[in-house]
């Protein structure tokens, strides 16, 4: 792979502002940010970098981070998208119930704001088109053209806003603009639209209001009605910083410090809001909070807990220049925290049927097992073992290569926390000729997996008993995009993983996992962690989606193209 990997857990050039900031302005220490999302979508793993950030720097300096709603588009806002980012950021770590605002509460003291801007001369209602203002504004090489209302008088713009905010006018017929400079070299200084007519019931306003503000004029201005310091904005924001200076400087009102940093990019992962839309909307995805998805809500599903991706946001550091974060470093950091964490458990996913001939008929008997030998608090658990018993079918081959460590006919394996076993006969189905059972002896001193004469075996496999286990569904995630950037893809739809998705129906559990509930991550030993689907699981039907392997699987990602 040729894209950066930035794991530098000290990088935060932001944090070296605000500590200067503080040493030069000495009587205000008072350090107060904001993590203003669109109630639009889902957050994901993107924002996670952003609320890591914005939250993380309140807490270093002992400040606050507002959590505001830039709810300026009502053809795009619903309250499930408020609810979901709400459950997020508070999933996350941090609680903003003092500290919750929103757009719209702004939205008097911003149409105040406006008419300031018009009263000075620095504001005026344009009766363009979108395409004609997009043609006037010129491009990177050519000057902008100004529009033939520009020099409409102050009282005639008075009069055109407000018919405007009384809904007089079509949706798209009239914009309030700045006056700055067609001829400026940023393009976002070229007249930009302040406000625009939009005739759609808000979430929180209903019909109240028929304008609405663009994000370049809500942002600011929400940020100084909120006394915020320090606006910590993403790279894409830099070239909207000199109009985020010049309204405010217009308005003579208080001037936080934009910073832009660099924005979360991750291979193989799409974070574009707009395609992961488009992915839910097609069913390309079975919703927002698919195990698939990047969001924070899939892969909370998915068994990612809140410390691995602050963990992982922390290691990725705060970069000034756009880079792709290895997705394996995500991964990384969930088994870092599961492998601390999480229970261990005897788990068959493909399974083959033993008999152990020797072992007594009807009998059960209850084997210790290590719940999790990273935490000796853990303890212990009782695993039932029988005489009939499932291996995994991949533990066994007829007719091995040289270094098979596992069950072979006439070689000897332990069983993890059980016995030794042999292999001695092999019956296959009579119609397809597939191994249907292995029939094996057992050694009755090899109890507890250990060596009764110090003999050494081939390997270790995992087991359940038959008649004990419960049976599950499990479901393997494979990466949902086959490139590694499909966000520069010419139709990135075209590059998803029909493959993406395993499920398997034939899975056998160790039944101290009955009393799991949803959301419960447990270490299947030798396969990877595996957590009960928060959506789908019954108390008396569970289902496992994987979590992460046990060990890096990217460096194979080509064998599923």
């Amino acid at each position: 792979m040729d894209h950066d990997k930035n794991t530098n857990t000290n990088t935060n050039f932001i944090k070296e502002i605000i500590t200067k900031d503080l040493v030069d302005d000495s009587k205000n220490d008072a350090v107060i940010t904001r993590f203003p999302p669109e109630p639009n979508g889902y957050l994901h793993i993107g924002h996670a970098k952003s609320i890591t950030l914005n939250f993380g720097l309140a807490d270093d300096f002992n400040g606050v981070c507002n959590l505001r709603f830039d709810d300026t588009n009502p053809t795009k806002e619903n309250t499930t998208f408020v609810d979901s980012i709400k459950n997020d950021i508070e999933w996350l770590g941090w609680n903003s119930d003092n500290h919750l605002y929103f757009a719209s509460d702004y939205f008097p003291k911003l149409y105040e704001f406006a008419v300031t801007l018009i009263k000075s001369g620095k504001a005026y209602v344009d009766d363009l088109t979108q395409e004609q203002i997009r043609e006037f504004r010129g491009t990177l090489i050519n000057p902008g053209k100004e529009s033939p209302y520009r020099e409409r008088s102050v009282e005639e713009n008075l009069n055109l806003f407000e018919g405007m905010k009384e809904g007089k006018y079509e949706e798209g017929s009239r914009v309030l603009r700045a006056k700055i400079d067609m001829q400026s070299g940023n393009l976002n200084m070229r007249d930009p639209v302040l406000y625009r007519i939009i005739h759609t019931e808000h979430h929180r306003t209903k019909n109240k209001w028929c304008i609405y503000p663009m994000y370049d004029f809500a942002h600011g201005q929400c940020d100084s009605i909120e006394k915020v310091t320090h606006s910590i904005c993403t790279l894409e924001f830099e070239d909207h910083r000199e109009l985020y200076d010049w309204i405010l400087d217009e308005l003579k009102i208080h001037h936080p410090k934009q910073i832009e940093f660099a924005r979360l990019n991750l291979s193989f992962t799409v974070l574009s809001k707009r395609k992961l839309m488009k992915l839910v909307e097609e069913n390309h995805v079975e919703g927002w909070d698919d195990p698939r998805m990047p969001t924070l809500s899939g892969l909370r599903r998915r068994g990612y807990t809140s410390d691995s991706i602050k963990q992982f946001c922390t290691k990725i550091g705060v970069a000034k220049r756009q880079n792709t974060i290895d997705i394996s470093l995500l991964e990384h950091s969930l088994r870092e925290d599961l492998n601390k964490k999480s229970q261990r458990a005897l788990a068959v996913l493909n399974p083959l049927k033993v008999t152990i001939e020797n072992y007594p008929e009807n009998q059960i008997e209850y084997v210790e097992a290590i719940n999790n030998p990273e935490d000796v608090t853990a303890g212990h658990r009782k695993v039932p073992f029988t005489k009939e018993i499932y291996i995994d079918r991949n533990d066994f081959m007829v007719d091995p290569p040289r270094k098979f460590n596992r069950l072979t006919l006439g070689s000897e394996v332990r069983l993890k926390y059980a016995y030794f076993i042999t292999c001695t006969k092999i019956i296959n189905n009579p119609k397809t000729g597939e191994v249907d059972e292995l029939i094996c002896t057992y050694d009755p001193n090899s109890k507890g997996g250990k060596s009764p004469d110090g003999r050494k075996v081939r390997g270790t496999i995992h087991w359940v008993s038959k008649s004990e286990s419960i049976k599950s569904e499990v479901r393997i995630y494979n990466p949902l995009f086959l490139t590694e950037k499909p966000d520069e893809s010419t139709n990135f739809l075209l590059d998803i993983n029909p493959n993406s998705i395993e499920v398997l129906n034939d899975c056998y559990i160790e039944p101290n996992l009955s009393k799991a509930k949803p959301g419960d991550i447990f270490q299947f030993e030798r396969l990877g962690y595996f957590c009960i689907d928060s959506k789908d699981s019954k108390a008396t039907d569970l289902v496992f989606n994987r979590s992460v392997p046990l060990k890096d699987s990217w460096s194979k990602i080509n064998q599923l193209k």
